[in-house]
């Protein structure tokens, strides 16, 4: 894919919004055609006049404006002056062009940019969640950093991590395997500017790999991750983390206004003071519970579909325990019923995720002194069926994996066993799990899947965790 071109669209708000790219002209042979290309929810709508002798027209398409590669979606008598392209993907941009026959020459009109306009159901946030688990999460991918970024290249910082670049094969992989959803962990600030304008080729990257989901039939959820740590909840921070936050999703919003509401925004990740996992004060609390009003108020007022689209805020550190006293109260929302609430699960953290811990086994059975054991697990997601799904907001648990043990237990067995019962526990109590994926399927990590071709490297870690969402 080639760079974004600037935006040529302006989108009139309503509950059928169109988008209309403005009039694009090129001549030869004696004649000029003008073309006009306008999005809506059944399709993108060409229009185009015609001045002088034409005697045939072909319609192309692309997905960038290079006019190498594009493909001929219609042939037409030159007294054509229309055409509707239902082929097009809801949610995606095209370019296209009118190559007309004039004389004894063919000639482009200018190129005209579109997007087909997704629809958005009428579905509370409540019961689109139904249809979401389980979920896995794109780990250590788009949020990866590593080097400085040179602006307007395509040298992300993807595979900085060591996971290879995202391809529509794993994302394929991950809908073959039983999985509704993905998680993608997204890195914003090393992409943008001093402005914090961000990279229209990161933007398109990104775009990239939510249409592999959306080509998958997978729901996506798209955030703004670890970032860099300028999202730090105290007052001293507050007014230059507010101001970046709302740019940000505002950028990104109006990226994606067009897209249907299979696109899920989360507003942040784990938001804390660096270094502070105590519970929060009354500071922290209060700034990080600003960070999700910012985010809602940033997204709802690029309008179009984003008027109606579903909202993930996050409990403070998406702790549950912080998530039902610091975040009890969800931001103020002007579209009724389309906010969730997120928290991740490590627990018990010496079994999960420390490999250093000579803790292996979980489970009454297997480790009956052990702490957070099944009962525990439950008591904590019934804390939020109780503060929020039964109030009518939806939990996404946005983040819990184990880490394979393998010089403890060779097959795996605890680590299956507690994937199976979180995840169980987590969709009978109401809560969307999506399976934490860090990309690496050796020793201690939690890797489920070979990012390079989407083959399962689990397959019975990833059978059980799919069967326990059913």
């Amino acid at each position: 894919m080639r760079s974004l071109i600037g935006t040529l669209v302006a989108l009139a708000v309503g509950a059928a919004p169109l988008v209309q790219a403005q009039t694009q002209c090129g001549s030869g042979g004696g004649a000029t055609v003008c073309l006009s290309a306008t999005g809506a929810g059944n399709g993108v709508e060409l229009r185009w006049t015609i001045n002088g002798p034409v005697s045939a027209v072909q319609v192309y398409r692309d997905a960038d404006i290079d006019t190498a590669g594009r493909s001929r979606i219609a042939q037409l008598a030159g007294g054509v002056t229309s055409y509707s392209d239902t082929g097009a993907v809801p949610g995606r941009a095209y370019w296209y062009w009118i190559k007309f026959t004039s004389g004894s020459g063919s000639f482009d009109s200018g190129a005209a940019r579109a997007v087909r306009v997704g629809v958005m159901r009428s579905l509370t946030s409540m019961q689109l969640s139904k249809n979401m688990a389980p979920g896995w999460n794109l780990g250590n991918s788009l949020e990866a950093v590593g080097g400085t970024y040179v602006w307007g290249s395509t040298n992300f910082n993807e595979t900085a991590w060591s996971n290879p670049r995202t391809t529509q094969a794993l994302i394929d992989g991950i809908r073959a395997a039983g999985f509704k959803s993905v998680r993608i962990p997204v890195s914003w600030k090393q992409y943008a500017d001093a402005g914090d304008n961000i990279s229209p080729q990161w933007m398109e990257r990104v775009t990239e790999v939510v249409n592999y989901a959306h080509n998958a039939g997978l729901y996506a959820m798209i955030n703004v991750h670890w970032d860099g740590g300028w999202l730090q909840p105290t007052y001293a921070r507050q007014k230059e983390a507010n101001a970046r936050l709302t740019k940000f999703w505002t950028q990104i919003a109006n990226n994606f206004r067009n897209h249907d509401d299979t696109l899920l925004f989360a507003g942040t990740n784990e938001v804390m003071v660096d270094g502070d996992y105590n519970a929060p004060t009354v500071e922290y609390c209060d700034v990080q519970k600003g960070f999700n009003q910012v985010f809602v108020t940033a997204v709802r007022n690029t309008g179009g579909n984003n008027a109606r689209r579903h909202l993930v805020v996050q409990g403070f550190n998406t702790n549950i325990d912080h998530a039902t006293s610091c975040n009890a109260a969800m931001p103020g929302d002007v579209a009724a019923g389309r906010l969730m609430m997120e928290v991740h699960y490590y627990d018990p953290y010496d079994f999960t995720l420390d490999a250093n811990s000579g803790s292996w086994k979980w489970g009454q059975a297997a480790n009956p002194s052990g702490w957070a054991n099944e009962p525990y697990t439950d008591a904590q997601f019934q804390k939020m069926k109780t503060r929020f799904i039964d109030q009518g907001v939806p939990v996404i648990l946005g983040e819990y994996a184990a880490i394979l043990r393998s010089e403890y237990d060779a097959a795996g067995t605890h680590r299956k066993y507690w994937d199976q019962y979180i995840t169980r526990s987590a969709f009978t109590h109401g809560l969307v799990p999506m399976y934490w994926d860090n990309g690496y399927t050796d020793n201690h990590q939690s890797g489920l899947f070979n990012r390079a071709t989407g083959a399962q490297a689990f397959p019975d870690v990833i059978g059980t965790i799919v069967n326990a969402a059913k």
